[in-house]
């Protein structure tokens, strides 16, 4: 099973401004100066250079909004959620097995909001005949939110023009769907509206995805139930959007979660790896790494004598083999 991160970001997709990239390229400019003399001068010296360099300066987690895909051993595509990067995952699809070869994609709903279905108009293979997309969710209201992402006046292109193409399958939290090869649950979060987390299984191989997901302190039957969702996962994408005190103080009822709590909730299921995901807008690639650090600090400081967790910030165009 391979996971696949097109789009990491919450509320709205953001990118580099002009300012951000300049002071990066002088950050850059000033770490190279206090190399030896040379050591730039071979195309291999500078790539090593590059790869040597702190995440945040080398790289970007990027700027699009939540879609991640799960790759199994069949032919079918699965894809969580379609914000803004579903536009990335349908152009590398197109251009994989191209308009004249039928693939079927199940996108799994977490909720409505529009920043996990805003890249739905965008999804080129939604246009091409013979395609199907079987869009899966928990929501009595998932065909109407649908079809409203392609109406007048919020969009040219409407949704009649593609419907033929696309069915919507509901499914109940707690119950085990065999879908495309997969066992698939899905299992309720607190959330505005209500959100879904979604766990996916094949070949003894598990992924969990639980974005827009408030887990508070004090409920200890919802802690209990998420614990037993994330048990024994291989990875789960977790919503680590806002600090501990944010989500605790000023953000508390906002429905997202934070980095230490989802370190928390995976070592006690003894998952494998989490990857923290739904980033704030309003957070910059270095903040991203520093709260990165802060989580692998606390996973060690919180571990005792439970199997290690490897704790990895996702980033747009991530991939995780597991």
């Amino acid at each position: 099973m391979q996971v696949l991160f097109w789009g990491t970001r919450g509320s709205l997709p953001v990118s580099l401004n002009a300012e951000q990239l300049r002071q990066r390229l002088l950050s850059v400019l000033e770490v190279a100066a206090r190399l030896p003399a040379g050591q730039l001068d071979t195309a291999i010296g500078r790539a090593e250079f590059v790869d040597a360099l702190p995440f945040a300066l080398r790289g970007t987690y990027g700027g699009q909004s939540a879609c991640v895909e799960i790759r199994g051993n069949g032919p079918e595509h699965l894809i969580c959620d379609l914000g803004s990067g579903a536009r990335g995952l349908g152009n590398a699809k197109l251009a994989r097995f191209g308009p004249g070869t039928p693939q079927t994609y199940h996108i799994f709903m977490s909720h409505l909001h529009w920043d996990h279905l805003m890249g739905l108009p965008f999804f080129t293979p939604l246009y091409i005949p013979g395609n199907q997309l079987i869009i899966h969710g928990c929501h009595a209201e998932l065909e109407a939110a649908v079809r409203l992402q392609m109406s007048e006046p919020g969009f040219p292109v409407d949704f009649s023009l593609v419907d033929r193409q696309v069915e919507f399958h509901p499914m109940e939290p707690g119950q085990t769907y065999d879908i495309a090869g997969f066992q698939v649950c899905a299992m309720r979060q607190m959330h505005g509206g209500d959100s879904y987390g979604y766990r996916f299984a094949q070949e003894g191989k598990s992924f969990v995805y639980a974005t827009d997901s408030e887990h508070k302190l004090d409920q200890e039957e919802q802690w209990a139930a998420c614990v037993d969702f994330f048990r024994e996962a291989d990875l789960i994408a977790f919503d680590a959007m806002y600090s501990l005190a944010e989500m605790v103080s000023v953000k508390a009822d906002w429905g997202h979660s934070s980095h230490m709590i989802g370190v928390e909730l995976a070592l006690a299921a003894r998952a494998r790896r989490l990857a923290l995901f739904h980033h704030d807008p309003l957070n910059d690639d270095a903040s991203l790494d520093r709260l990165l650090a802060d989580s692998r600090r606390f996973e060690a400081l919180s571990r005792h004598r439970r199997p290690p967790l490897e704790v990895l910030s996702a980033y747009d165009g991530l991939i995780v083999q597991l």
